[in-house]
């Protein structure tokens, strides 16, 4: 008879090692939901870990390649952070398809109109996701400016001119995209309360 546990047939070493695992990781996920509800100190939390990692880039002087590293990662999540879940650009193309596929007299049916029902914002990065990736990266990032074979000689005004001038057309296109499809990624206003006087 088999037995049901695949861990029962590891050496006394490795189980242990496996338990140790298991217990760190439970933990590692108890102060993570922890922090869940405290949105405004996590990223408070990862500003002031980011200081500390820029201010160690400009007083050592080195470590600008993986500032530079770090830099376009935190590019690439924000833009996922400010896409929609579902692009509507796909969206359109499908439709754009499917006329097509019914030859001339098709008519596409309305998919829109001004009194739709309401349908919130969903990121493609939610923002819980978005911080715990940019703080494993910092705090990474950090760690690997403290070893020497990671501080790779580069003219870092060209780095710097780069990542601008990256960052500038990245975000003329993300902007251009949000205008065409009148979608806006963050919340402005108030939120509406129901209910009259209490």
């Amino acid at each position: 008879m088999m037995d049901s546990d695949p861990d029962s047939n590891l050496p006394p070493l490795v189980q242990q090692a496996q338990d140790q695992y298991r217990k760190y990781a439970r933990q590692y996920q108890f102060y993570l939901d922890k922090t869940t509800p405290h949105v405004t100190q996590r990223w408070l939390g990862i500003g002031g870990l980011y200081a500390i990692f820029m201010l160690r880039v400009v007083i050592s002087e080195g470590w600008y390649i993986i500032c530079y590293a770090h830099a376009i990662y935190m590019l690439n999540l924000l833009l996922a952070f400010l896409q929609p879940r579902f692009d509507p650009s796909l969206e359109a193309d499908l439709m754009d398809d499917e006329i097509e596929e019914g030859g001339p007299d098709a008519t596409p049916l309305p998919t829109s109109a001004k009194d739709d029902e309401f349908r919130p914002f969903v990121r493609k990065l939610p923002e819980w996701n978005f911080w715990l990736s940019a703080m494993r990266a910092t705090v990474l990032a950090f760690v690997a400016s403290w070893f020497s074979m990671f501080d790779v000689p580069v003219f870092w005004p060209i780095l710097v001119l780069y990542f601008c001038v990256l960052f500038a057309l990245t975000m003329r296109r993300q902007i251009q995209h949000m205008i065409k499809y009148k979608y806006i990624p963050f919340d402005i206003g108030r939120k509406a309360r129901y209910g009259g006087k209490r």
